[in-house]
């Protein structure tokens, strides 16, 4: 990752002692990349010049086409050099930065994506954004040849105008809609279901037209709207998109894992980047999925996706890598792409047949400008056998095409590990160790939550954000402490190992201290103590992450009720007092804010379990509790003899097992039902509503 064969003749810029994998793309660029620092900001000052803000990510395609195309190329970067102070910043790294100028690019031009440029004063105040720049003019869109001069002209003859339209942008960052002090009634839930309705794609699933983005989140709102509602078409809704998720082109189906995105409405061509969150919040939604519905097709398709982050995303010391790239070779797709020969070479005649009826391969190919190649994807129209019956037979000829798939060169890897993405991986393994009882994901949980606990946090016990090549760095935001949170309370529910609950209440102690606003409510995205920036902000649009004040929330709600703590519960009010005048404008868009939401409008339960956990009575329960799907409720595991547990839920103390027993305890608004050992009756207990 640290630059290409040709790069070698050409001297390094200031981005070579960088550990980020992005910037290490761009450290023998011709370009002069700073990172970001107090360096590049006082050189901007003492040459009076203007910032060239670049922020991008490894594995971003449109990143490397621009970098191919402008910033390798020498003209370009002589135009840059004499004009600009140049940063490069990997918005995995520095998502506080990209948020800020993201939000600026939007209100700007009225979109955004990367790679985001921003030209900026010396004061880092935005005065230009674009997203992807070509070299030259083209389509109506100004190339850098042009750009530059324009931009450098603009500076040195007309700067009050370039300092009064910075100011402008500034203040409209600055502008935040206040809060209504209204608190969210329960109607909201249904309003999020009908504008998700309206969205409905019926015939190809998810959710408006191209492109199509998995959004597991809508998905894990839905299956508990069903729960609390029985709307069958919330259901239905999900199962279409799942279902036409896997058979897409956007599944790997020979290597297993989801692609970003589908290009097209049918999901069948993919953007073919492999994000680790998108790995994580999707195999959730199949996990989920399998619970309600008991279909084994979800739970092989979530074996399948964690069967893929152990095998190439998980680093020896335990931790989940980033991301893979869209492209190899210098190509998009090129690495899952096939021709028919290829294809001949590897199968015998009759398995040949069979996998190109299968998976709709085509003589002339079946990918748009691939050059007779072909992406693997199942009719989605009824006309093939479903894939539920016949995904057992392609195995012997998947592993003849995966193991020759592995002879290709790959793409490439983004090796850093993100706390806030390892904690929504590390409660994906919790969830499914929890619901397929497999042991395997539980180590893995905790594997990585130890990682985390032991490498990625200061002698104070603060979280760090980035680890890579042994080097821990940039103070953890608002997601790394949520995320972490929720994970460590799944993996102390799928293991009852005290520690992960202790330290999950240690970190979201941080949090409240170092990211609360006392004025408003809700969650700063950075600390108190960190790094001064243009603006400090509060998001809690759930995009192709939950937000992490909706994460927040609904990890306050859960720790209030292991605890026993009204002052959390309260604190989980905030969130959505906060933003309700804009959740209240399309709810749809905070589904992951619903999900909290739903859980807090209730009902809910909190389950006490007291006896022996490898006592087989206790392994019933516990296999009783975990098949359904009832998604409103907490867990707490109360040893026999031991009161460790009772230190943090106390409420827990008197909740004994009885003699050579386990028992259970269901407890609901604040009353706990007799103990039962029958698990039978445990869970009527827990669906009586």
């Amino acid at each position: 990752m640290t630059g290409k064969l040709q790069d070698i003749k050409r001297h390094p810029n200031k981005l070579v002692s960088q550990k980020s994998p992005y910037l290490l793309q761009h450290a023998y660029n011709p370009v002069n990349w700073h990172p970001w620092g107090e360096e590049a900001f006082e050189k901007a000052r003492s040459k009076d010049l203007p910032i060239f803000l670049s922020i991008g990510y490894s594995t971003c395609h449109w990143c490397h086409v621009m970098e191919k195309e402008s910033f390798e190329d020498e003209q370009v970067a002589a135009l840059m050099n004499e004009a600009f102070v140049n940063i490069k910043v990997d918005r995995e790294e520095r998502p506080d930065i990209d948020s800020i100028y993201m939000e600026a690019c939007q209100k700007m031009t009225g979109g955004g994506g990367w790679p985001l440029n921003i030209i900026l004063t010396p004061d880092r105040r935005p005065f230009f954004v674009s997203t992807y720049i070509p070299k030259e003019s083209k389509f109506g869109r100004l190339g850098m040849i042009e750009l530059v001069p324009r931009i450098k002209e603009l500076w040195n003859s007309n700067r009050d105008e370039v300092k009064k339209a910075a100011n402008q942008n500034v203040n409209a960052l600055k502008f935040s809609e206040r809060p209504t002090g209204d608190i969210l009634e329960k109607d909201i839930l249904h309003q999020a279901y009908e504008q998700l309705l309206s969205m409905f794609d019926e015939e190809n699933g998810g959710f408006g037209d191209e492109p199509k983005f998995p959004t597991p989140h809508n998905l894990m709102f839905l299956l508990r709207y069903w729960k609390r509602t029985g709307d069958g078409m919330a259901l239905f809704m999900v199962e279409k998109t799942l279902g036409a998720m896997q058979r897409g082109g956007i599944y790997d189906h020979v290597g297993f894992g989801f692609h970003r995105y589908s290009v097209d409405a049918f999901w069948r061509i993919p953007h073919f980047e492999k994000m680790l969150y998108d790995q994580a919040m999707i195999a959730i939604a199949y996990a989920e999925a399998f619970q309600a519905t008991g279909k084994k097709n979800y739970e092989k398709t979530c074996r399948e996706i964690l069967t893929y982050v152990l095998r190439d995303m998980t680093a020896s010391e335990g931790g989940f890598f980033s991301g893979e790239d869209a492209d190899s070779e210098g190509e998009e797709g090129k690495f899952y792409l096939w021709t028919e020969n290829e294809m001949r070479q590897i199968l015998p005649d009759e398995e040949y047949r069979y996998v190109c009826g299968r998976f709709n391969i085509k003589r002339n190919g079946n990918f748009p400008d691939g050059n007779g190649k072909n992406i693997f994807y199942l009719s989605n129209d009824g006309s093939k056998i479903p894939a539920t019956e016949t995904d057992q037979d392609f195995e012997p000829e998947r592993c003849k095409l995966f193991s020759a798939r592995e002879n290709r060169i790959h793409p490439g890897k983004d090796d850093k590990i993100l706390t806030d993405w390892n904690g929504l991986m590390i409660a994906a393994f919790a969830r499914a160790s929890q619901i397929f009882d497999e042991p395997e994901y539980a180590k893995a949980a905790r594997s990585a939550s130890d990682f985390i606990l032991s490498k990625m946090r200061n002698e104070n016990g603060r979280i760090y954000h980035r680890y890579r090549d042994g080097e821990t760095a940039i103070s953890g935001f608002l997601d790394d402490h949520a995320f972490l949170i929720w994970g460590l309370i799944e993996v102390y529910e799928a293991t009852f190992e005290v520690c992960y609950l202790k330290a999950a209440l240690e970190i979201n102690n941080d949090l409240l201290k170092h990211f609360w606003d006392n004025e408003k409510g809700g969650f700063f995205i950075t600390p108190d103590d960190g790094e001064e920036i243009l603006v400090r902000k509060k998001d809690i649009y759930d995009g192709a992450v939950p937000s992490g004040n909706s994460v927040a929330m609904l990890n306050l709600l859960r720790l209030a009720r292991i605890t026993g703590d009204p002052q959390l519960e309260q604190k989980a009010q905030n969130p959505g007092r906060s933003f309700s005048g804009i959740i209240s404008q399309s709810p749809a868009a905070y589904t992951m804010l619903m999900t909290a939401l739903d859980f807090a409008f209730g009902p809910s339960s909190e389950v006490v379990i007291s006896g022996d956990l490898e006592a087989e009575s206790t392994k019933k329960i516990l296999k009783a509790l975990r098949k359904e799907f009832i998604p409103n409720k907490i867990v707490i595991f109360h040893p026999e003899g031991e009161s460790e547990i009772t230190n943090i839920s106390r409420f827990t103390g008197n909740l004994i097992g009885r003699k050579d027993k386990t028992v259970a305890y269901v407890c609901r608004n604040f009353a706990c039902k007799l103990p039962t050992d029958d698990p039978d009756e445990m869970m009527r207990e827990l669906r009586n509503n």
